[in-house]
């Protein structure tokens, strides 16, 4: 007996989990978001696993979305916190296949009076043996499973959120970077205009107001550059901030937008609104779930069906050897598990509205998205037809100009004209590159598919954007490279 107890007691000891620490250290976590570069070690290995090939040299020369959006992908604190939560529900499916464990007791009595020669004492050992009925533990499972999927594809939601808020703030630096040059254009415009007014005021051709005018259109053009130059400095962090970094980490980093350069186009989604309505990441995620309250409902009807429980036992009573065996069962006179099931059929009918208003409010999405673009690229193609007019008109003033049949000031208007027409052209762009965001956004697809780091059988896969992240690394010490 006492061999027996010793046996169960070492095999319980040396079954359990030990605790160890992990404390978070607020300084060594700065330190290692202060420590992120582009040039990192991990970025390429997770990179090169991704594209499949070598990236030579490292880092790159210039950065276009595409290697900007796995960065993103490989820095983002969001991607992380859902990789945690895949985790998190994988566990719970282990949780979900547990065993109840069988229980055992043990006694002794010491009897006050005993035939001479027996012993006193009485031993004995019991087991209770639970036994799950009527399927309940493979109902938690499925019912486990269905939320580690829906946990999945919550990460391929994610992963789309963190690349459609990178490429809008790469689309503003972009909106920036280039609209300053038309800026400057327009400032050289109205400075020699400026100047024309003051010679033409010295000799009497002009108004002191003309020159007024023309020193306050000179000054808002400066403001205006300078308000633009703000605007940079502050898309500039927001992309650092969508990738994950210190805005000091893009210092000396060449950006490419050949992204935003191409001329956009009319896109047919007759298709791509049906892939949509049936495979959107957040729908597929929800019907997950709704599939999930579907076994947690089955689970609690099974519970209707009581456990039974068998219990052998042995006992030995002064030299004499009994055994016994029995079972026991609740009985379910008083409670049949009605309030667990109807809170399980709400919750089914709950989810099955929520996955409804969610198709819904994505077909008004799209229809939304859809007509503001096709507005855009109307305004585009109207912005591109004034550029042609006003570039046709400066080539005849300059040809008048050169005939003498036009001043030098005529022509330096024309050409304020015609960069006040290509900044609205530009601006046009820019508002059709955003439309054409939203418009990506609401489908949750690439329209142009070679903009975007994985294509869409890769997004949803089993892949690395899934599994590995900049905390999933070890630092080293004093703060160095981040390796994997």
């Amino acid at each position: 007996m006492r061999l027996l107890v010793l046996v169960i007691l070492i095999a319980l000891i040396a079954g359990c989990a030990s605790f160890h620490a992990r404390p978070i250290s607020p300084a060594g976590t700065a330190r290692a978001f202060e420590s992120r570069t582009l040039a990192s070690r991990g970025l390429r290995q997770f990179m090169e696993k991704n594209i499949h090939r070598r990236i030579k040299p490292w880092p790159p020369s210039s950065w276009d979305f595409r290697m900007l959006a796995l960065a993103a992908a490989y820095y983002s604190p969001s991607l992380d916190v859902m990789r945690s939560k895949w985790g998190v529900s994988q566990a719970a499916v282990m949780t979900a296949g547990g065993r109840p464990n069988p229980a055992a007791s043990f006694f002794g009595e010491h009897h006050s009076s005993t035939p001479g020669g027996i012993s006193p004492w009485t031993w004995g050992i019991s087991m209770d043996i639970p036994i799950e009925t009527a399927g309940k533990r493979g109902y938690r499972i499925r019912a486990a499973k269905h939320l580690s999927v829906a946990a999945q594809l919550n990460i391929a939601e994610t992963a789309w959120g963190v690349w459609s808020k990178l490429k809008k703030s790469l689309l503003d630096l972009y909106a920036a970077t280039e609209g300053e040059r038309y800026l400057r254009a327009q400032l050289s415009a109205q400075r020699s205009i400026a100047k024309l007014f003051e010679k033409r005021l010295a000799v009497g051709e002009s108004s002191r107001f003309e020159v007024t005018q023309s020193r306050l259109a000179l000054n808002k053009m400066r403001l205006l550059l300078a308000d633009n130059q703000k605007r940079k400095a502050q898309a500039r962090g927001t992309l650092a901030m969508a990738l994950g970094l210190r805005a000091k980490a893009l210092d000396g980093i060449r950006i490419s937008f050949n992204l935003f350069t191409r001329q956009p186009r009319a896109i047919a989604l007759k298709d791509i609104r049906r892939k949509a309505l049936l495979g959107r990441p957040d729908l597929l995620a929800a019907l997950q779930e709704y599939e999930a309250s579907q076994s947690a409902l089955q689970l609690e009807i099974a519970k209707q069906y009581p456990d039974i429980h068998i219990g052998p036992g042995y006992e030995w009573d002064q030299g004499d050897n009994r055994w016994a065996l029995g079972f026991s069962l609740v009985l379910p006179v008083l409670n049949q598990n009605q309030g667990p099931i109807a809170e399980a059929k709400a919750r089914r009918k709950e989810l099955a509205a929520k996955f409804a208003a969610l198709q819904a409010g994505i077909i008004g999405q799209i229809d939304r998205s859809e007509a503001t673009y096709a507005v855009s690229l109307k305004n585009l193609h109207a912005a591109d037809s004034l550029v042609l007019i006003e570039a046709g008109n400066l080539r005849a003033i300059k040809a008048r100009f050169e005939s003498g049949e036009a001043s030098r000031l005529d022509m330096e208007q024309e050409k304020m004209e015609l960069s006040s027409v290509e900044l609205a052209r530009f601006d046009a762009l820019v508002s059709t590159q955003a439309n054409l965001m939203e418009l990506e956004d609401s489908v949750q697809r690439p329209l142009i598919k070679q903009e975007w780091p994985l294509n869409k059988q890769e997004i949803f896969s089993d892949r690395a954007i899934f599994y590995t992240g900049a905390h999933g690394e070890k630092n080293k010490q004093k703060g160095g490279e981040v390796k994997k």
